[in-house]
């Protein structure tokens, strides 16, 4: 049997609603990435404590289903790479869909020679507030260097050697994840890329359904930085998710 040469990994928590708008985005994306390269992939959905038929609703669309019963996306996005077989991994959430290209791209910078790297997201919500919060994160991202965990890639000998994502951290988990990348790529004169003629598209769900202030309060450089390793600090981020 021939082991696939890249695998996604999607963290899920009742996301029946929503895979089946989204999942094929991905599934689209790796058969392009098949096609270009004559190599095979994997998608490993990790359903995660979901109360709905996220694991049937994905199973549906013949990936591999895994089960991570703890809530912490850390913790989730581990216990999918170490289910992967792929020599490459790509991150990416429920409810983002996934540029045709995106895969392709990903598996080709880390071919040349870079340990990872991460696509920006393009939020469009609907009120103007939520909007400017958006654009001020975008900003603030480029400024920074950072890149959010919506489509972060890497390959797996880098993922192992960094530890993987932090299971102690319920928020700014991918921004940590990230920065140790990047470290580790200074450290090993190899680079990580932040493809930024790509766009991910992230549902809105949150910024729409929830208020403005709200939004404001839970997603600024301040409180995302407060007490990240408490689950009730971020208990309304895990278990008030809006669908």
């Amino acid at each position: 049997m021939t082991h696939p040469g890249l695998t996604v990994v999607i963290p899920a928590h009742n996301e029946a609603a929503y895979l089946p708008r989204y999942l094929p985005t991905v599934l689209a994306s790796l058969a392009q990435w098949q096609d270009t390269s004559g190599e095979q992939g994997e998608v490993v959905v990790v359903d995660n404590a979901s109360t709905d038929a996220t694991a049937d609703m994905a199973a549906s669309f013949g990936v591999r289903v895994i089960s991570e019963t703890v809530r912490n996306i850390g913790r989730v996005r581990n216990r999918g790479a170490a289910a992967a077989h792929g020599s490459r991994l790509f991150f990416t959430d429920a409810d983002v869909a996934l540029p045709a290209e995106a895969i392709t791209a990903a598996a080709a910078v880390m071919d040349s020679g870079a340990v990872g790297g991460a696509i920006p997201p393009l939020y469009t919500p609907e009120r103007l507030g939520a909007r400017l919060l958006c654009a001020y994160w975008d900003h603030y991202r480029t400024a920074h260097g950072g890149a959010q965990g919506v489509a972060q890639f890497s390959t797996a000998t880098a993922f192992k050697a960094i530890g993987g994502y932090r299971d102690d951290l319920y928020m700014s988990e991918d921004v940590d994840f990230f920065a140790r990348l990047a470290a580790h790529g200074g450290a090993t004169a190899a680079p990580v890329e932040i493809l930024e003629e790509l766009r991910v598209r992230p549902s809105t769900r949150r910024y729409d359904q929830w208020s403005s202030l709200r939004m404001l309060w839970w997603q600024n450089p301040v409180t995302a930085r407060l007490r990240l390793n408490s689950p009730r600090m971020w208990r309304h981020w895990y278990e008030s998710t809006v669908r």
